[in-house]
């Protein structure tokens, strides 16, 4: 009985020992928290608008400093408020952004041939074979791969009408 107590216990100090040193050997490193909270307020459409392959890395060029904070247009001018206030930027410095862009379809030239709801990143695009196509306008990006996709050329990008929560008055010039 005292046998058995020291191999489970001997074999309890060798496994866990082992375990502790595969931890250190494969750990992770951490990332960068700041990181984590400018990608958790992109879209995260991973459209690529901003000239990189994602958001994350986008995200990670934004905290290094390597890339403008107004360089994804899906976010448009609150994004960029939002993350100049995060990363203590001055908000004047922005310059103008250009409004988001959103995809719209001409009824009467969709043929239905599903290419744009295929090429959508964000499944903003709802429709069916040889039937017309709608454009979900919440959960558009603007990233124009639909438009590209369209052999009939029926969608078309425009500037996001201003609402509440897309408005934005210019500061005053002080005279």
């Amino acid at each position: 009985m005292f046998t058995a107590t020291l191999v489970l216990t001997v074999l309890g100090f060798s496994l866990g020992g082992g375990l502790a040193i595969a931890a250190k050997l494969f750990s992770v490193a951490e990332e960068n928290p700041l990181v984590e909270q400018i990608e958790a307020l992109l879209p995260g459409s991973q459209c690529g608008q901003c000239g990189f392959p994602g958001c994350k890395p986008a995200a990670e060029a934004m905290a290094d400093g390597s890339a403008e904070i107004t360089c994804c247009p899906p976010g448009g001018r609150a994004l960029a408020e939002t993350l100049a206030d995060m990363l203590g930027i001055d908000i004047n410095s922005l310059g103008e952004t250009s409004a988001p862009l959103l995809a719209s379809i001409e009824e009467s030239l969709c043929t239905g041939c599903t290419r744009c709801f295929k090429a959508c990143p964000t499944d903003a695009i709802v429709g069916a074979n040889k039937q017309i196509h709608a454009v979900i306008r919440s959960a558009c990006t603007g990233c124009g791969k639909c438009k590209d996709a369209c052999p009939e050329d029926c969608i078309h990008l425009d500037a996001e009408q201003p609402d509440l929560n897309n408005w934005h008055w210019p500061k005053p010039l002080v005279a």
